[in-house]
């Protein structure tokens, strides 16, 4: 149940093309605590409740555990949620050995665009699109939780 994962700024739009399939995401936070993350998740017309704990020092992994849910179940969660929901499309796309999961945000954080590759070791080599930016692997102020209540628009960049 430990999760391996690199994030990346995304500099283009291309993954758009490459995508085979793309799902509209609304998620809120019951527990934003770093240490354990409590997620709701209606990922299309599915529910999931997630629990994620502290990342490790490097921010490649962490523990996860994840639960499907009836939608309904998703939606009544939803409203007992911390303030600040996400909304934002999830593109899949394949890339080398890889499925590459790229999050356009809207609302408070659009402008942002992630791009997050799955490993089985941290040290796995992967090959990278070329719509690929700079790494932003362990950098909180990107994670969905921390999105929620820092948004994008709120950012000096």
């Amino acid at each position: 149940m430990e999760e391996i994962e690199r994030k990346f700024l995304v500099k283009s739009s291309a993954f758009k093309d490459e995508a085979f399939k793309n799902t509209r995401i609304i998620q809120g936070f019951l527990n934003t605590h770093p240490a354990r993350t409590v997620r709701v998740r209606l990922k299309g017309d599915k529910g999931f409740l997630t629990v994620k704990g502290l990342s490790s020092n490097d921010g490649l992994s962490r523990f996860e555990w994840e639960k499907e849910i009836a939608e309904d179940e998703a939606k009544s969660l939803l409203e007992l949620c911390e303030e600040g929901v996400i909304d934002k499309m999830r593109y899949e796309v394949s890339y080398g050995d890889h499925i590459f999961e790229v999050d356009e945000f809207f609302g408070e954080n659009k402008g942002l665009v992630i791009a997050e590759v799955e490993l089985n070791h941290a040290t796995e080599v992967f090959k990278k699109p070329l719509w690929l930016g700079n790494e932003v692997t362990g950098h909180t102020k990107y994670y969905n939780s921390q999105l929620s209540k820092n948004p994008f628009k709120q950012w000096n960049l």
